[in-house]
């Protein structure tokens, strides 16, 4: 086994040391192993008995290259001349060696130990250190030896012209001082400072002015590698500061719960996001430039600008600029800053279930052109936020609501047998109750945990910085003793100033600029007498695991694939309803009454316990898996009957739109699609005031206009096209600032952006709708309500993630399986343009944050740590090779110090020797064939190189060896003319010399 590694300044040859206390060499041009090898009983003494441990350090002095520093584990060092084969020097220490660092006049050279402790040997005196300190060591009276600290893993010495040298150091820390973080340690004449780190410390490197051992090392900062970070620390100043870093290290300083892609997005923007987020970031930083600058990016031939949201575990949200292929931060959000801090002892009606990441995102909603953003979180809450660019104190709890959405199964009826009409009206089924107004007024029935959210809102005034600020919150409530479920669907439409949002027991509409409710019901209000599906009366809960049952977990275990690759995110026991043979499978059930009356009592829920939980899509109903692969495959009759059994329905997708509410009506207006787990889809009627004055006094009236059995499988988006096949957006305001005073004196109007079906005076239909769900895909037409398309997308598999995007000024239907497919389907007639099987899905990271964008892009979170982006479009795989950067760039070597007369002749040699004439095989020998395996890569190097650059790296990189070669035989050229010109001038001068006292005697000088 190898353990250590050392490769000498423009050398090919590589020296590695094993764990058998050998040394070999390498030639990494052709990764031969040379013959010439240094055994571990040639470089100890004869007399001694024990073996000296694994090779832990190699270097050639600075002094002499001929010359290898090895270090042992037990504390034995040597110094081997390659020249004559056998040690010079052998130093013995009782402690055990971590490292070892020279002094740059490699006369002598430092130890880190095992005991905390650095020794500084002298090549003179090898018998013992002339100087041994315990940087964290605490001392003793009466000249005792200092008290041993942990082990210090790494050091390094490095010199400076004009001031003390540098001891930089990882570990060494007292043992007295528990639960101490990494840390590195900076010594500087009699100044000691300590960095704390986050994470611990894999390796660290000291970046220095020149790259030759032999001179000044003069260090200016030190690169310090992190298991989740890097950072650069400037030792330029005192206080040593760190670079900031220009790459996103942070993307999991907590972990990802939920993703958003946007492609060409607004480019002012992107200029207002970084303006405002750069006010918001750590202060401290240094002032100079960030110090690694090799490498380079290529621009490419992408133009439109990309912003990717990322939704974090403990509440946090991040707005990041794709910029070719890195990420760049432009904007920070913590959504917990708007609730208060649950404290130990306090908020027992909600500690059941939001004991552990009350505030992780669940959910990401954002509009580019309005700069509306509205998330929801784990514990059912929904935050609506503004963007301004004006600080604001305000108080937060007059901008809450809280809703109770209640799934109520008494007295329920069965459906008849007769067909019901595809759109029936829903005006006469509708509960009797309020459109309108805030459900802070709802009556608690005296139960525990009635009414009563899972997070506070703060009370006191809260600042607000400029950027995103909380306009709404809104909190699902328990019901009866039962926790809020999760919100499983969200849309905001900033044009109508609404919100709408579902989980597993019904449809919630806000109006967020009146901050009133308008809607609020449960899905069995949607059909009453009028029920398409059979639902039975639930036995009592069962105990479940609360709200955040693997919502959040982000473990890289992948979920066994028997289980879940064929699991729905919305499996559900249900029967089904076949809209298109026009017969109901109900027609095999009896007619009956069934009548339930809920029975309140005290229920216990577990909380979950920390550590591996399964995670679950936002939509995902917790049926069993098995049932749910064969679900689609057998009859969705009465099989199904069992009383245990829970056949709620969820919310699984909403749209805002202009489109016709009813069949053939005449004109558009605003409608709300709602799409729920079994297939439903249902239209909602949004009436609005008619001006901007009435509407922040009138009342929006919301009346669901129609239902129907349309989709095979949960239903997961919404898409409108025009009647000439272009993709019509979702109407929305022009973002103005909320804050801003001057507009505020004046008298404005709202500038909103409607796109409507093209006029015309033909009879006929004017829109399509796109309908995805997790097995098909359907596109009518309207206001007839014809079915024109239908495609069976999937038939052993389901969907889990669908979105009509915009392809080369084009719409089509993309669409990603649980299988591994991607199929990208034309609108509107749904013809398949193209199917791959990409990734299977093995863990349900990936289904929870594959999201789809425009001009064919797409990413998911293939780790904890990692994201992938996915292009299926042909122009951009045509343009990826210049879209990759060079990881190295050429520069010139740097000139070496001229070391002069005096300091050559009694300073050491200083020169370098022919290792190819020591190592290679001529002189050296080949080395045992059973030693080391040669393992050849892909086309050997010249494959390496060409798939690393391509056939354009590769001209380049020859026009540079080409280019800098010309040039150092030009250089070449002028010193040889140089010598010339000084011999003759030393000839001639020494002539005149020699001829001046020629003639004279010896007494004469």
């Amino acid at each position: 086994r190898i353990t250590y590694c050392h490769l000498p300044f423009q050398s090919k040859w590589l020296y590695v040391g094993t764990e058998r206390g050998n040394t070999h060499i390498v030639n990494i041009e052709s990764f031969i192993l040379s013959g010439y090898v240094i055994m571990w009983n040639k470089a100890i003494e004869l007399s001694t008995k024990t073996h000296p441990g694994p090779v832990v350090h190699l270097s050639d002095s600075p002094r002499d290259e001929g010359k290898l520093l090895i270090g042992y584990e037990n504390g034995t060092v040597v110094l081997w001349d390659l020249k004559s084969k056998r040690a010079e020097l052998r130093v013995y220490y009782d402690e055990a060696i971590h490292s070892i660092d020279w002094h740059h006049e490699g006369k002598q050279f430092m130890c880190s130990h095992s005991d905390g402790s650095l020794t500084l040997w002298n090549l003179k005196s090898p018998s013992r250190p002339f100087q041994t300190t315990i940087p964290h060591g605490k001392s003793q009276r009466e000249g005792r030896k200092s008290e041993s600290c942990k082990p210090i893993l790494k050091v390094e010495y490095k010199t400076c012209r004009n001031s003390e040298p540098f001891i930089i150091f990882s570990g060494g820390l007292s043992y007295d001082k528990a639960c101490r973080r990494p840390s590195l340690t900076i010594m500087h004449g009699k100044a000691i400072t300590v960095l704390e780190m986050d994470h611990p410390i894999v390796e660290f490197l000291t970046l220095c002015e020149t790259p030759y051992p032999n001179e000044f090392q003069e260090p200016y900062a030190v690169v310090v590698l992190l298991e989740k970070d890097l950072i650069v620390v400037d030792l330029t100043q005192s206080n040593f500061p760190i670079f900031e870093n220009p790459y996103p290290m942070d993307i999991h300083e907590s972990p990802v719960t939920c993703t958003a892609y946007f492609a060409d997005c607004p480019p002012d923007l992107i200029l207002v996001l970084y303006s405002i987020g750069v006010k918001h970031k750590k202060q401290g930083y240094s002032n100079k430039e960030w110090p690694i600058s090799g490498g380079a990016w290529n621009l490419g031939t992408q133009t439109y600008p990309e912003i990717i949201i990322t939704g974090h575990q403990e509440g946090g949200l991040k707005i990041w600029e794709y910029i070719r292929i890195t990420l760049q931060m432009l904007y920070k959000l913590k959504t917990s800053k708007v609730f208060e801090k649950q404290k130990v002892g306090e908020g027992k009606q909600t500690c059941e279930i939001v004991e552990e990441d009350p505030y992780a995102i669940q959910m990401i909603y954002w509009c580019p052109e309005s700069r509306i953003l509205c998330v929801s979180g784990v514990s059912a809450y929904v935050i609506i936020y503004k963007f301004s660019r004006h600080e604001i104190t305000t108080e937060i709890v007059p901008s809450s609501l809280e809703v109770r959405l209640q799934y109520d199964v008494e007295d329920i009826i069965t459906p008849e047998t007769e067909t019901s009409p595809p759109f029936p009206d829903l005006s006469s089924h509708l509960p009797s109750r309020s459109l309108s107004g805030s459900t802070n007024t709802v009556a608690s029935e005296g139960v525990a945990k009635d009414s009563i959210p899972c997070l506070s809102v703060k009370t006191r005034p809260v600042r607000m910085p400029p950027g995103y600020q909380a306009e709404l919150v809104i909190q699902l409530v328990w019901v009866d003793g039962e926790p809020p479920q999760q919100i499983t669907s969200l849309s905001v439409s900033s044009a109508y100033g609404i919100v709408a949002f579902g989980n597993c027991n019904g449809l919630a509409v806000v109006d967020f600029m009146q901050k009133t409710v308008l809607l609020s019901m449960g899905t069995v209000d949607f059909y009453r007498s009028s029920d398409l599906y059979q639902r039975q009366p639930r036995s009592p809960r069962k105990k479940r695991n609360g709200l955040f049952s693997g919502l959040t977990e982000l473990n890289d275990s992948p979920v066994p694939l028997e289980l879940e690759r064929c699991k729905s995110p919305t499996a559900g026991k249900r029967t089904w309803y076949n809209s298109e043979n026009g017969r109901s499978k109900m027609d095999m059930m009896k007619k009956s009454l069934i009548t339930q009356k809920r029975e309140t009592k005290k229920r216990t829920y577990n909380v979950l316990v920390k550590g591996s939980r399964k995670l679950s899509l936002p939509t995902d109903l917790k049926a069993d898996l098995e049932i749910r692969e064969n679900s689609y495959n057998r009859s969705r009759s009465s099989s199904i009957s069992s009383i245990d059994k829970d056949s709620k329905e969820a919310i699984t997708a909403l749209y805002f739109m202009e489109s016709f509410a009813r069949k053939n009506d005449s004109t558009i207006s605003p409608c709300l699609f709602v799409g729920t787990s079994l297939g439903m889809v249902l239209i909602i009627s949004l009436n609005l005031p008619s001006t901007d004055e009435q509407r922040f006094t009138e009342p929006v009236i919301v009346l669901p206009s129609g239902y129907t059995p349309l989709m095979k499988g949960a239903v997961l988006t919404f898409s409108c096209m025009d009647r000439t096949g272009g993709l019509m957006q979702p109407p929305y305001e022009v973002w103005r600032d909320p804050n801003n005073i001057d507009e505020n004196e004046k008298s404005w109007r709202r500038k909103l952006v409607v796109n409507s079906p093209s006029a015309s005076q033909e009879i006929g239909d004017h829109q399509y709708t796109i309908i995805c769900s997790e097995k098909q895909a359907k596109v009518f037409s309207l206001p007839s309500q014809t079915c024109l398309y239908v495609h069976s997308i999937t038939e052993t598999s389901f969907i889990l993630q669908a979105d009509v995007v915009v392809m080369c000024n084009s719409a089509c239907l993309a669409c990603f399986c649980a299988n591994g497919h991607i199929m990208i389907m034309s609108l509107p007639s749904l013809r398949p343009m193209l199917d791959v099987n990409y990734l299977p899905l093995t863990d349900m990271r990936i289904a929870r944050t594959f999201c789809f964008t425009n001009e064919g892009q797409a990413l998911y979170l293939v780790s904890p740590t990692e994201i992938q982006r996915v292009t299926y479009s042909q122009d951009m795989c045509d343009h990826l090779q210049d879209m990759l950067g060079d990881l190295f760039t050429p520069i010139e070597t740097p000139e070496a110090q001229n070391r002069g007369f005096l300091k050559g002749l009694f300073g050491g040699s200083g020169q370098t020797f022919d290792r190819e004439e020591l190592f290679g095989e001529a002189s050296a020998g080949r080395a045992s064939r059973s030693l080391a395996q040669h393992i050849p890569g892909p086309g050997g190097i010249e494959g390496v190189k060409g798939a690393a650059g391509g056939v354009l790296g590769e001209l380049t990189r020859a026009r540079i060896a080409l280019d800098e070669r010309g040039q150092r035989l030009g250089e070449l050229e002028e010193k040889t003319a140089g010598m010339m010109t000084s011999a003759e001038a030393f000839s001639k001068h020494a002539h005149e010399l020699m001829l001046k006292y020629k003639d004279k005697k010896w007494y004469q000088f």
